[in-house]
Order: C-alpha cells, then sequence, then structure tokens
C-alpha cells in the first residue's frame, strides 16, 4: 500500500474499520461456502477486534493515527472546560499579537533588507569622535566636493552614491495656489542602476542627468506616490511640477516596493543631486553617502583609502574654523571614518526608536511569559484533577510517550487557537503603533507587509510558546504512579511547589513591566510639564519662503500687516519657529580672551518677538528697527551664568566670529531652544536684520512669522496664509502650525512609550492577579479537607488564612525582589529614554510594590472567603 493511500486513511477511520469489517466478514463467509463449520472458521481466524486492529496498522500511519485521535480528545477537552480554556486563549492571544506586533515593526523599521540587489554589499559613511559641544557623537552626513574626491578614489572597488536627507516641501503642477507637499530626495543619477533596479514606467535617472549643476531638472516619481497621486496613469511621463525656483520634467516611474532609503518615511519625489545649490559648497552637509561594495572587495582597503581622504579634508577645513578653541579643533582633526553595515537603510527614526522599540519587546516578551505561567499553572491543576485518567491509561498500556503527546497536542490545540486570534491583534496594533509616532507635519510611513518574515515568526513563537507552557504538564502527566493514583495517594504538594514557582516567576515579570511602565509615564510627565520659558497658548507660525531673497524691509511690512489683522494679537518674525528643531551654535569669548569651549545658541528675531512670545525681558531693552546684526544681542540668564558669572550682563559686550564686540542690550529669563529633553544652554538673540562685512543689508530668503491670536489660531490659518501672498505676491507660505503642535511633536516618542507601557503594566497585573487567584483557589479545593480537620478541632479563622495564603505571599515576596533585581539591571540599558527620573526613586520604587501587593489582597480574598467557609461536617462527610 502507498505512503498517501496510508495518510489518507487516517483521516477515514470510520470508512476504513467499515471496510475492513467487510473483508473480514467476506473471509468468513467464504469459509464457511468451502464447507468449514462456523464456529471453527471463527476459531481459526482469531479474536476479530485483533486482526482488526492489525488490520489498520497495516493499511495507515500509527504514530499519525494516535496523534489524529489525540487531536479529536484534546479538542473534547478544551470544550468540556470552555471558561478556563477561553480564559488561556485569549491571555495567550494577547502575548502573541503583542510580540508578533513588536516584531512587525521591529522588522520593518530595523530589519527588513532594502529591495535592491546585493543589500550585504551596502554600507554607510559614518563619522564619529568629539563633537562641538564636547560630547561623543556619530554623523552620516557629508559635503558633495569631499564625496567627489572619495568617489574618485575608491572607484575600481566601490560606487558611492550621495542620497540627501529625506524632506518635505512644497510642488505644484499648475499654479501656486494649487501647492501640495511631497517628499523629496536629492540622489545621485548612477543610484538606481548601482541598486539593481529597473523602472515601472519611463526611465530612471543616469549619472548624464547628475553631471552639471542646475542643468538636467528631471524628475523620477517613486511608484507608491504615482499610485496615489496619479492613480497610475501612464501619461504622467513629460509632464512638469514646480518645485522651490525649479521646474521639473517627470522622466520615470521608480519600481513597485522602492521608497528611498529611508525606513520609516517614503520618497515622493528622486531628482538629481546636481540641482541641489549645496554641490559647490564644502560647508554645506546635507546627504548622507552610501558605498556599494563591489563583487569580492573587502571593506578594509576601501575604508582606509576613504580615511585617508577624509584627513586630509578636515586639516584643510580646520583652517577655516576661526573662532574655535584649540581643543575643539584638535577633536575635530580626530573624528573617526568609519562603514556601517546599511543593508536594511538608514534613516533618523531608525536612531530614535531603536532603544524604544527594543523596550517595548521586551515587555511584551514579559507579557507573554507571563500568559505562559498562567496557562501552564492552569494545565498543571488539570493534570492533577486527570491523575486517575493517566494512571489507567499506563494500565491499560500507553507508554510515557504517548501521554506526553497528548498533553502536548491539547496545548498544540490552545496555542494555535491563541495565534489565530494574536495575529489579528497585531494585523491591527503594529498599524495603530505607527498611527501613534506621526507628527501631524511630518507622518512616519513604515511598510507593513503580512509576508513570510511575519507568518514564520509567528510560527515560530506558536510553537516555542506551546513548549513553553505545555512541556512541563506533559512531562509530570507522564510521570504518574497508577497505583499511587488510583488509590488517591498522588501527593499534592509537588504540584503545589511547581504553581506558586510560577507565581513568583509571574510576580517578578508583573513587577519589572510596571516599573519600566512607572518610569515611561513620569518621564512623559516631566517632559510634558517642563517650563518652556514661553507662552504657546494661541500662537501660530507660518514657515514662509520668497521666491528671491528679498529686503528685509519688505518682511517687516508683512509683519505689520499681520499685526493689523482682525483677531491678531501681534505679529513678529524669527529665522525659525522655537523647538521647531532647527538650529544654529557657535563659540563666544569674553574680554578678548580666547574662545570657551561652551556653546552657545543663536537666533534672529525681530522687535516684538519677545512679546510675542511672552519672554519677559528682566533688564534692558528689545531690538529696535534701526538694530542689526551682529552688533547688538539680547541674551539669556544661563548665557550671563557661563560667561559673565551670573552678573548684570547689559552693557557688556562679547566676541563672536565676524564681530569681537557685540554688545548686550537686554536679559531674559532662560527658555528652551531646540529640543525639549536638553538642558537650558546659553542662548544669544540678534536681530533679524543683518549686514555683511561691508555694512550692506542681506536679503532673507526664508524666515517663520510668529502670530499670537485672541482666538484659537487654527481658525485663522487659512486666512493668514492668504495675507501673507496678498501682502508680498513674491512671498508664499510653506507650512502652518501652531506652536502648540510644535511642543507635542517634540514628546511623541515618550507619548507613545507611556501610553503603551501603562496598557501593557496593566495587562501584566490582570494576568498575574488572575493566575494568583487561580493558584489560591486550586490550593483551598485540594485542602479542603485539612482545612475542614483544622476547623473542627478549633482553629480560629486567621490560623485557616494565614496555612492557606503564606506560601504563596512568600512566592509573591521573593518574586518582586527578584522583579526589582532585574528591573535594576534592564534599565541601564535604556536609560537614555528616561528624563529626570532615576529608577532608585523612593516613589519609583513604590508604585509597584503598592501596586502588587493591593492585586494580591484583591486575588486572594475570594480563595481567603471560601476557605474560612468551609462547612468541616458537610466536607468530612462528603470525603
Amino acid at each position: 500500500m502507498s505512503l498517501w493511500s496510508r495518510v489518507v486513511n487516517v483521516f477515514r477511520g470510520d470508512r476504513l474499520s467499515r471496510e475492513i469489517d467487510e473483508e473480514l466478514q467476506s473471509h468468513m463467509e467464504e469459509a464457511i461456502e468451502q464447507g468449514r463449520d462456523p464456529a471453527e472458521a471463527r476459531r481459526s481466524f482469531g479474536a476479530a477486534l485483533r486482526l482488526r486492529e492489525e488490520s489498520r496498522d497495516v493499511r495507515l500511519i500509527r504514530c499519525l493515527d494516535s496523534l489524529r485521535a489525540d487531536a479529536i480528545f484534546g479538542l473534547r477537552q478544551l470544550k468540556k472546560n470552555k471558561v478556563a480554556s477561553t480564559a488561556a486563549i485569549l491571555s495567550l492571544a494577547l502575548g502573541i499579537g503583542a510580540c508578533t506586533g513588536a516584531f512587525r515593526l521591529i522588522d520593518a523599521l530595523l530589519l527588513r533588507p532594502l529591495p535592491l540587489s546585493d543589500p550585504e554589499r551596502l554600507y554607510v559613511l559614518t563619522r564619529q569622535g568629539v563633537g562641538p559641544a564636547g560630547n561623543f557623537r556619530i554623523t552620516d552626513s557629508s559635503e558633495y566636493p569631499t564625496f567627489q574626491l572619495e568617489r574618485a578614489a575608491v572607484k575600481d572597488q566601490a560606487e558611492l552614491i550621495a542620497v540627501s536627507f529625506a524632506d518635505r516641501t512644497d510642488i505644484t503642477y499648475g499654479s501656486d495656489e494649487e501647492m501640495e507637499k511631497a517628499r523629496r530626495q536629492f540622489v545621485s543619477g548612477w543610484m538606481f542602476y548601482s541598486f539593481g533596479l529597473q523602472p515601472a514606467l519611463g526611465r530612471l535617472l543616469t549619472a548624464e542627468d547628475d553631471s552639471t549643476p542646475r542643468v538636467h531638472p528631471h524628475a523620477v516619481l517613486s511608484y507608491d506616490y504615482w499610485a496615489s497621486r496619479f492613480g497610475r496613469d501612464p501619461k504622467v511621463i513629460g509632464r512638469t511640477f514646480r518645485m522651490d525656483r525649479d521646474l521639473y520634467e517627470i522622466v520615470g516611474v521608480g519600481p513597485e516596493g522602492f521608497t528611498g532609503t529611508e525606513p520609516g518615511t517614503a520618497i515622493d519625489v528622486f531628482v538629481p543631486t546636481m540641482m541641489n545649490p549645496g554641490v559647490t559648497h564644502s560647508d554645506w552637509s546635507w546627504f548622507r553617502t552610501f558605498v556599494k561594495l563591489k563583487a569580492g572587495v573587502a571593506l578594509e582597503p576601501v575604508q582606509d583609502k576613504l580615511s585617508a581622504i577624509n584627513q586630509a579634508v578636515q586639516e584643510e577645513s580646520a583652517k577655516a574654523l576661526v573662532g574655535w578653541p584649540k581643543q575643539r579643533i584638535a577633536d575635530f582633526l580626530h573624528q573617526e571614518l568609519l562603514l556601517q553595515p546599511a543593508a536594511a537603510g538608514v534613516s533618523p527614526m531608525q536612531e530614535e526608536y531603536r532603544t524604544a522599540l527594543a523596550a517595548l519587546g521586551i515587555l511584551v516578551g514579559l507579557i507573554l511569559l507571563i500568559a505562559c505561567a498562567n496557562v501552564a499553572n492552569l494545565m498543571t491543576a488539570q493534570a492533577a484533577a486527570r491523575a486517575r485518567e493517566m494512571a489507567l491509561r499506563v494500565s491499560i498500556g500507553a507508554g510515557r510517550r504517548r501521554l506526553v503527546q497528548l498533553v502536548l497536542v491539547e496545548a498544540a490545540w490552545i496555542a494555535s487557537m491563541a495565534a489565530g486570534v494574536g495575529f489579528v491583534f497585531a494585523w491591527w496594533s503594529a498599524p495603530f503603533v505607527v498611527s501613534r509616532i506621526n507628527p501631524p507635519n511630518d507622518p512616519a510611513r513604515l511598510f507593513l507587509p503580512a509576508d513570510w518574515r511575519m507568518l514564520g515568526f509567528g510560527l515560530a513563537l506558536t510553537v516555542g510558546v506551546m513548549l513553553l507552557f505545555g512541556l512541563a504538564p506533559a512531562l509530570r502527566a507522564s510521570t504518574v504512579q497508577p497505583l499511587s493514583a488510583l488509590k488517591g495517594g498522588q501527593d499534592p504538594h509537588s504540584r503545589r511547589r511547581l504553581m506558586h514557582a510560577l507565581i513568583g516567576l509571574q510576580t517578578a515579570f508583573c513587577f519589572l513591566v510596571l516599573f519600566v511602565a512607572g518610569l515611561f509615564m513620569v518621564t512623559f510627565q516631566r517632559l510634558l510639564n517642563r517650563p518652556a520659558g514661553f507662552s504657546a497658548d494661541r500662537l501660530l507660525t507660518l514657515d514662509t519662503i520668497a521666491q528671491q531673497p528679498q529686503p528685509s524691509v519688505y518682511w517687516d511690512q508683512v509683519t505689520q500687516h499681520l499685526h493689523d489683522l482682525p483677531g491678531v494679537e501681534t505679529a513678529a518674525l524669527s529665522n525659525w519657529a522655537i523647538l521647531s528643531g532647527n538650529g544654529a551654535f557657535g563659540y563666544v569669548s569674553i574680554n578678548g580672551a580666547p574662545p570657551s569651549g561652551v556653546l552657545a545658541y543663536f537666533m534672529y528675531v525681530s522687535p516684538g518677538w519677545l512679546d510675542a512670545m511672552k519672554i519677559p525681558l528682566l533688564d534692558g531693552r528689545d531690538f529696535r528697527p534701526e538694530d542689526v546684526s551682529p552688533t547688538v544681542a539680547i541674551v539669556n540668564r544661563e548665557f550671563a551664568r557661563q560667561f559673565f558669572a551670573g552678573a548684570d550682563p547689559v552693557g557688556r559686550r562679547f566676541g563672536r566670529k565676524g564681530n569681537p564686540r557685540v554688545q548686550i542690550v537686554g536679559l531674559v529669563p532662560d527658555a528652551l531652544y531646540q529640543d525639549v529633553r536638553e538642558p537650558v544652554t546659553p542662548a544669544a538673540y540678534f536681530p533679524v536684520q543683518s549686514v555683511d562685512e561691508k555694512g550692506a543689508l542681506q536679503p532673507i530668503g526664508r524666515a517663520t512669522f510668529v502670530i499670537r491670536t485672541a482666538a484659537n489660531p487654527l481658525t485663522m490659518a487659512s486666512t493668514l496664509r492668504r495675507e501673507v501672498s496678498r501682502a508680498r505676491p513674491e512671498f508664499r507660505v510653506s507650512n502652518v502650525r501652531t506652536q502648540l503642535e510644535i511642543d507635542q511633536s517634540q514628546t511623541v516618542r515618550e507619548r507613545l512609550l507611556a501610553r503603551l507601557a501603562f496598557f501593557f503594566g496593566m495587562v501584566a497585573l490582570l494576568l498575574a492577579g488572575v493566575g494568583l487567584y487561580g493558584v489560591l483557589d486550586y490550593s483551598v479545593l485540594q485542602r479542603r479537607r485539612e482545612v475542614a480537620i483544622r476547623m473542627a478541632l478549633g482553629a480560629p479563622a486567621g490560623d485557616i488564612v494565614r496555612r492557606v495564603t503564606t506560601g504563596i505571599l512568600c512566592m509573591v515576596l521573593a518574586g518582586a525582589l527578584g522583579g526589582l533585581m532585574l528591573g535594576m539591571a534592564a534599565v541601564r540599558s535604556i536609560q537614555s529614554l528616561f528624563y529626570q527620573v532615576k529608577p532608585t526613586d523612593p516613589a519609583m520604587l513604590a508604585l509597584p510594590w503598592l501596586t502588587i501587593l493591593a492585586a494580591t489582597l484583591l486575588a486572594s480574598l475570594p480563595p481567603i472567603i471560601r476557605a474560612v467557609r468551609i462547612d468541616p461536617a458537610t466536607t468530612l462527610r462528603d470525603q
């Protein structure tokens, strides 16, 4: 009989039995027809049951048949215990779904290779060393003249590719009134060829498109942008659009699945690097350098050549670092060049969320372990209740392997059903989490396909979970002693010890989750409540650009026009919005001394900007219309403390590159500048109107209008946008945001971590409480005869409560102590995610202790009440 027929026969058991019975009957009838006595014929054939079983063994695969039978029996057991089975499946489903969802995020952002040829040969050039602020830093930005030297040096061993940092910009396919946002990236013309990519439509950029500055305004659309914006219209080839001050022609559509080299950001438009004005500037760092090694080329020789060129360029660049302290120049010259693997791409989101996703993965893993411990306790209790059944199976010939298989098959049913529900949760949760990390001005784009990577992870996780919670009960069930079990002599203490140990593990993991969750929530609250030094209430910012740089007087006219509009309290101008992520910094000198090694931040603002931001003057005056930069400045308190020992700085002077005698005309309180997480730094505010070395006023190409309104600023956003262009047609508003929106975008990561940590903390607490209740309830049930005897002998209720709860409460205490030690060790690796909170703070230590204590008391109350209400007479009579 063929193997396939034997496999098929496993699943047609009743029909196979009928066929075997019919065949045996036909042989019997044939013997009778030949004249044999019916009784003698039956005796010669032997026992019908034995013949049927032997025939079945020949016609099917025996181990597969036993597996099928155990699967049917296991499913019946789950239906028999519907409440317990549902609780086990849902708790595991939450853990499996959370783990799978976390894997989808981690894989999409950090692990999944870019869809290009030989991604393992792709590297990104980085420099590491001491930065201008005196701290260690790693940067991956490059300058184009240096890039050209590096490319020529290694052209026989590797291809260097320039890819700019992605940015959202305004483009229009018609008039200025039809402006829309798109993500743009300047790339080397040979990037697509080097990556082994083919166009979906038209052609891709070539080296010829990237040979001469501003000569080839060609653009390639990404496939996703083409599909969403143009509905895959093939007539898009040849269309033009305006971006910045250039008119581009669409020459092709990129391949499906390729959206750039920055995971978390989907590029809409690719244009040649030569269209960027930075290609001629040796002091502009605006792109990453990717290195694609040629086949058979080692990494080290390429890195050595690039390091030599980098060192030479740095030595030449150091000559222009006028005003830098000697130590900072030495640090600049000692930066190390490295080539880092970039198969999965490189993006700011990777750096920002790498540690956060690792912490999230640990949290969901702990949730899954708590759920596994719960189900293991449940199955251990069920195994105790089925001890007589297992003993009977052993008595009639079942081997240890068959008993293990029986319990594992039941565990497989639970894990499989939980995985099915969990995958639905993962399908929903991963996109939901991505939607929570979307700043309104720059939403994240992560692709989360349900492909073989997710399915493979889910399958491996399901099998691992099944073994984790099912193997121990299965092995324990297989060691049953028939004689002892049938007499009711199984020792319950060993089972209780296992269950208590699992409760200890649950408590340790729950404490760890609550401990870390508390740190995340406090971090978010302290960042949210950190004094900013200005008022964001009713404040609107309008990022504005001019077709050509315009005189400052034109910008002043627009500012005054906006100020005079109904509903506007005040209007001012700055070079960018505060806390927008932009920044300028440098070193200053006092009284002709060498420049200090402390960085000072600079900002350029108009008269009235301090009033618009509600930053009060502590001393001195605001800027006047005739003030120009860099002759006068207003400084903050930290500037005075750092450079003037806290003395009143008004009227004093400091030196800055290009002007050694900048006069301080005002003093203001400290205010946040670039990042809400960084400490307050010395800051100097200069007039937005500036002059060059010859005293000529400098035109302004872009700036930000700051408007404080009398009511909700969003109601005036569209009006103010129109009024800017109405006042000066050459001005165009590129972005409108409230200051409150800008402030909140600074804490997106912390808000996400706080919410997720709170959710998982509550889930961990619920699962641990359910597990504790189940073990205590099982303990009371197993010891009800003992409790009845003690109560009949006069034991008080307090003694009963102590005996029932002492062992398990000791395990809870031990688990909490273990969780505390785990927490202290774990938070060291995620310390960068916290702000002004320490794991040793008394409040941080008290929170998980008190929470677990409350949950323990709540979970213990029903079993304790049941124990003290046991009726000795009824219990002893029934036993």
